[in-house]
């Protein structure tokens, strides 16, 4: 198999899976690690026993790396990802795509110039629960579907997080920050959404953190921290969804589809796993459906294995930049419907995402 070279910038608390990625993904190679912080990058090559650690600037002008892989936090994903793309690299992005619309499109038509490849987190969807889904859906199992929920409630991550700043600026709060996880998600279900509403609030000015490192210290909160939103898919289904840093308990579900035929409890889309359950018209109980597909476990690394093995196959990739721009879109136009008090037509679209075959063996993505 030939082996595609990625390169990792950002060293940060996601990096740790990513790093882990070429023994469960054949076709990835990890050829070097960079960071802003010189000894964060230096720590995790020494860890990881990658032979180079470099700054990001010399990592995006490396003409040995073929993808590269954007970990650093939400605000300079743009800046990486232009990055890499000027100088002729496919590139894979932790989500959001950008914080701003207008860098969205601007990767997208930088990357169609360049003739590379644009892909974006979350990859989730690609795993054992999501695929068991889409198998479910596809196959008729609830008929048509109808409708669907989504539910993201938590107080915020200041409570474990070493540096919780970040989720309570622009580009954060819960729709920037787990919004991606379940649009992605619904999108890869049922298609893409044409129009939304919603409200948004910020319920509280300030946060506290409570982690050992920032004990006490106080956080400004500039972005919403608890978002309504109403979904109308173009193939019909009307979808709800709220996502929210301003909930202590709750016992919603995180997903589920309802259709002509019945139910279906999809898991949480933050994992890869399980379970999933349906419960068909006129049935009394839940039943648990084996899961179709591999990789039920923690795969981050599953988008980029597979952009890799696209380029090499001249086919598209799943995890597609054009998906990662519709899920921007979309979180946008929840806030962009709370300030106006109305719907918003959704601009962007993209093409629903390719299951994965069955029998694929673990590692493979085609």
């Amino acid at each position: 198999m030939t082996k595609t070279r990625i390169g990792i910038i950002g060293c940060g608390n996601i990096s740790g899976i990513y790093l882990k990625s070429p023994a469960t993904f054949p076709i990835l190679e990890i050829a070097a690690v960079a960071d802003v912080v010189g000894e964060l990058a230096s720590a995790k090559a020494q860890e990881y026993n990658i032979s180079k650690c470099c700054t990001p600037d010399e990592l995006l002008r490396d003409p040995e790396i073929d993808i590269v892989v954007n970990l650093t936090p939400p605000a300079a994903h743009a800046e990486i990802v232009l990055g890499a793309i000027e100088n002729g690299k496919s590139v894979y992005t932790e989500k959001p795509l950008a914080v701003k619309r207008e860098d969205g499109k601007k990767i997208l038509e930088a990357a169609r110039a360049k003739g590379v490849r644009v892909g974006g987190a979350p990859d989730t969807f690609l795993g054992a629960g999501l695929q068991t889904c889409r198998k479910l859906i596809d196959d008729g199992w609830i008929g048509t579907p109808v409708a669907a929920t989504a539910f993201m409630l938590s107080h915020g991550p200041e409570g474990w997080h070493p540096n919780p700043d970040f989720f309570y600026q622009p580009g954060g709060g819960p729709m920037f920050d787990m919004g991606p996880y379940y649009l992605t998600a619904l999108t890869h279900l049922l298609g893409p959404v044409k129009r939304v509403t919603g409200t948004a609030r910020a319920s509280f000015s300030e946060r506290v953190a409570t982690s050992s490192a920032r004990y006490g210290e106080k956080i400004a909160v500039d972005t919403p921290t608890h978002v309504t939103g109403i979904l109308d898919f173009k193939s019909g289904p009307v979808g709800t969804l709220i996502t929210s840093f301003d909930v202590w308990s709750h016992r919603l579900p995180c997903i589920e589809i309802y259709g002509s035929e019945g139910s279906l409890a999809v898991p949480d889309p933050n994992t890869f796993g399980g379970p999933v359950q349906v419960r068909r018209a006129g049935q009394k109980e839940w039943n648990q459906i084996p899961l179709t597909h591999p990789h039920a476990e923690n795969s981050r690394g599953l988008g980029v294995a597979d952009m890799a093995a696209a380029i090499h196959a001249g086919r598209p990739h799943r995890a597609a930049g054009e998906l990662a721009y519709h899920v921007l879109d979309l979180m946008h136009a929840f806030h962009d419907a709370s300030k106006s008090g109305r719907h918003i037509e959704v601009e962007s679209t993209c093409e629903r995402p390719e299951p994965f075959p069955l029998g694929l063996l673990a590692g493979h993505t085609d």
